[in-house]
């Protein structure tokens, strides 16, 4: 089963974590939940920005869909997941995304900081497997099937 957004297209998943591990996990984890059918990948702030203003690699039309979904690590190299939170949320064209911080880190300070920069949800990564599998069952469904999402005509 394919989750699709209302327009029926299938929900689009861009995952910025620097791990190479987790990344995997995380599209296993997904997969194991119907839910990767359509999931993008970058490993840095820097990349996740060239991503969503289709800059660089990502400039060459249709290689850079707009995602319905961000998941983010907030510890990554060159720009970290809260820089990049900052400019997404402050940006018209793509505050709107949500996003969801999926991060190994459980300090009050982020979390308070993240809420504040306008991020929509703030996961720790589970340890197991399994718990992961949980976490994205339960995500996809509140994400996928009970949220309204906007729909705000950018994609493209």
């Amino acid at each position: 089963m394919n989750r699709m957004d209302r327009k029926g297209n299938p929900i689009r998943i861009l995952i910025a974590d620097d791990d190479p591990d987790d990344r995997m996990l995380a599209e296993e984890a997904l997969e194991e939940n119907r839910l990767a059918n359509d999931l993008r990948f970058v490993e840095d702030g820097e990349e996740l920005m060239d991503y969503l203003y289709r800059r660089g690699k990502y400039a060459k039309p249709g290689c850079a869909p707009r995602p319905g979904l961000i998941l983010l690590d907030l510890n990554m190299p060159k720009k970290d997941g809260r820089e990049a939170l900052e400019e997404i949320k402050s940006d018209p064209r793509l505050k709107r995304i949500p996003v969801v911080v999926l991060t190994t880190s459980k300090t009050e300070e982020d979390i308070l900081r993240t809420y504040d920069l306008g991020v929509n949800s703030f996961i720790t990564k589970p340890v197991s497997f399994e718990e992961l599998v949980e976490v994205m069952k339960n995500m996809g469904k509140y994400w996928f099937e009970i949220v309204e999402l906007p729909s705000d005509g950018l994609e493209g």
